[in-house]
C-alpha cells in the first residue's frame, strides 16, 4: 500500500471518530430541552458531555489538517465548493461551545434560556449538514479540469444529498438518547430510554433507504455491499436493544452503524476522494495527494501521537464513567432562594 492510499485510510478512521465521538454530543445538544421538565434536567444533560465534547471535536480538526496536508487539492476543493455549508458549520460549533460555557454566568431563566437554544441550534445544524456534504462525496459533484467545483450552491442540497442529512440527523438523535440513557440514573434515565425506543425505528427507515439508494445508485465498488449487510444487522441490533432496555448493548450497535456509514462513503468512493460527475475530473487518491515526502513525515509524527491522543481519550471516558442524576447537580443561588422563600428545603448535592 502506498503512503496516499494509507492516507486516505486514515482519513476515513478520523471522520469515523469523529461522526461516533461528536455524534452523541450532537444528540445530546439536541435533546437537551425536549427531554428536560426544568433547569435541573437541561444541567444534567449538559453535565454528562461537559468534560468530553471539546475533547472529542479535535478529531474534526485532525480530520480537516490531513486532508489538507495529504490531500491539498481534495481540501481546496472541499473548502471551496461547500464553502456555505461548511461556514454554518463553523457558525453553529462556535455559537455551541460559546453557550457551554455562557449559560451558566447570569442565574436568570431568559438568560439561560437563549443560550439552550443556542445549544440546539449549534447542535442540529451540523448534525444535518454533515450528511449533506457526505452524501454529495458519494453522489458525485460538478469538478472541471481545473479541480474547481463548479455545480453551484442549490446543486449540493439535492433530494438525495437532503435524505444523507436526515440519515445523520436521526442517527444522531438516537446516539443522544442512547448516551442520555447511559449516564443518568432515575426517573430522567427512564425517559431518555423510552425515547431511544422511540427514535431507533425511524432511524433505522431513513438510513437504509439512503443506504440502498447510496448502494445502486452510485455506489462504484462491488465489496460494500458486505458493508450495507453489516450495517442493516447493526441498525436491527439498535431497535431490538433499545426495547430491550439494553442502553449498552444500544449504544454500541448505533456507533458501529454510524462508523460503517463512513466506512460505505470512502469506500463507496474509493479510489476518487472527491467524484466528478464526469469521471475524467475527478479528483483521485492519485492526482489530489501532496508529495511522497510530505506524507512520509506526516506518517511518522501519526505513528508517534495518535496512540497519545487515544490513550488520552480512553483515559478520559473512563475517569468520567459514573452515572449522573438530578441528586449530583448542585442548586444554583436561584433556586435556592425560591426554595426559602417557600419554606420548602432546597434540593442538595451528596
Amino acid at each position: 500500500m502506498d503512503l496516499a492510499t494509507l492516507w486516505f485510510l486514515l482519513i476515513a478512521v478520523l471522520w469515523t471518530g469523529y461522526l461516533v465521538l461528536e455524534g452523541f454530543d450532537f444528540g445530546v445538544g439536541m435533546l437537551m430541552r425536549p427531554l428536560a421538565k426544568d433547569n435541573t434536567d437541561r444541567r444534567l444533560a449538559i453535565n454528562t458531555i461537559g468534560p468530553i465534547w471539546d475533547g472529542n471535536e479535535v478529531w474534526l480538526i485532525t480530520a480537516i489538517g490531513a486532508t489538507f496536508a495529504a490531500f491539498p487539492h481534495w481540501y481546496a476543493t472541499l473548502l471551496s465548493g461547500f464553502y456555505v455549508p461548511l461556514l454554518l458549520i463553523l457558525v453553529a460549533l462556535i455559537l455551541r461551545g460559546v453557550s457551554f460555557e455562557y449559560r451558566h454566568k447570569v442565574d436568570t431563566p431568559r438568560w439561560r434560556e437563549g443560550w439552550d437554544r443556542c445549544i440546539e441550534i449549534g447542535s442540529w445544524v451540523p448534525a444535518f449538514l454533515w450528511g449533506v456534504i457526505f452524501a454529495n462525496f458519494v453522489r458525485g459533484v460538478e469538478i472541471d479540469g481545473d479541480m474547481q467545483y463548479v455545480g453551484g450552491l442549490l446543486a449540493i442540497f439535492d433530494p438525495f444529498a437532503l435524505l444523507g442529512g436526515a440519515v445523520t440527523l436521526s442517527l444522531f438523535l438516537t446516539h443522544g438518547a442512547v448516551f442520555l440513557a447511559l449516564k443518568t440514573a432515575g426517573e430522567y434515565q427512564q425517559r431518555a430510554v423510552a425515547l431511544a425506543a422511540r427514535l431507533a425505528v425511524p432511524s433505522a427507515v431513513v438510513t437504509g433507504v439512503w443506504v440502498l439508494w447510496a448502494q445502486l445508485a452510485h455506489s462504484r465498488n462491488a465489496w460494500t455491499w458486505a458493508v450495507v449487510a453489516v450495517v442493516a444487522a447493526a441498525l436491527v441490533g439498535v431497535v431490538a436493544a433499545t426495547r430491550a432496555r439494553r442502553e449498552g448493548w444500544a449504544f454500541t450497535s448505533n456507533a458501529v452503524a454510524i462508523g460503517l456509514l463512513v466506512v460505505l462513503v470512502f469506500g463507496s468512493i474509493f479510489p476518487a476522494v472527491m467524484p466528478g460527475t464526469d469521471p475524467a475530473t475527478s479528483l483521485t487518491i492519485a492526482n489530489a495527494s501532496a508529495s511522497p515526502y510530505s506524507l512520509m513525515v506526516m506518517s511518522w509524527v501519526a505513528l508517534f501521537l495518535v496512540p497519545v491522543v487515544l490513550l488520552y481519550q480512553g483515559w478520559t471516558f473512563k475517569v468520567f464513567s459514573k452515572r449522573l442524576s438530578r441528586e449530583s447537580i448542585p442548586p444554583q443561588p436561584s433556586e435556592l432562594a425560591a426554595a426559602a422563600a417557600g419554606g420548602e428545603q432546597a434540593p442538595t448535592a451528596p
